[in-house]
C-alpha cells in the first residue's frame, strides 16, 4: 500500500486550465496511476475544457471529459511538490522548497486538431520524463 504522505504531488498550471494543463494531468494520471497525486489549475480558468484537447486525448484512449477548469489557489501550490507552469508567467505564487518548471508550449486554444496533436505529443514526452524522475 502506498503511503500517501510520501506520494509526490504535481500541480499543472496554465492560464485557462482548459488545454495544456488538462492534457498534462490526463497523461500523468494515465501513466503514473495512483503513484503520483495530480492537480491542475488556471490563473484565469475558462468555462470549459477545450474540446479539441479532449478530442486529441481521446485519440490516445485518455478521457478528460469529466475534468473542469479550476482556479489556482495558494493552497494548491503549497500542497504540491512539483509545480509546472505553462505560460502563466508570474501568476503562480512561489514557495521556497518547491520544484518549479516552466514548460514552453503553444496554447491549443483556437487551434485545430492537426495543430494540437504535436502539443499533446510534446506534453506526453515531458510527462514520461517527469514520471521517471518522481517514481
Amino acid at each position: 500500500m502506498t503511503d500517501t504522505t510520501t506520494k509526490p504531488s504535481v500541480l499543472f498550471v496554465c492560464v485557462h486550465n482548459a488545454g495544456r494543463s488538462q492534457m498534462a494531468a490526463g497523461f500523468l494520471r494515465n501513466i503514473a496511476g495512483d503513484r503520483i497525486e495530480v492537480r491542475s489549475a488556471g490563473s484565469m480558468p475558462a468555462d470549459q475544457i477545450n474540446p479539441i484537447a479532449v478530442d486529441a486525448m481521446a485519440e490516445l484512449g485518455i478521457d478528460i471529459t469529466a475534468e473542469a477548469p479550476k482556479v489556482l489557489t495558494t493552497e494548491a501550490v503549497q500542497a504540491s511538490d512539483v509545480v509546472i507552469t505553462m505560460g502563466c508567467g508570474d501568476a503562480c505564487p512561489f514557495f521556497p522548497g518547491k520544484r518549479y518548471e516552466d514548460w514552453e508550449l503553444d496554447d491549443p486554444a483556437g487551434q485545430g486538431i492537426d495543430s494540437v496533436r504535436p502539443i499533446r505529443d510534446d506534453i506526453r514526452g515531458r510527462i514520461e520524463q517527469l514520471v521517471s524522475e518522481l517514481v
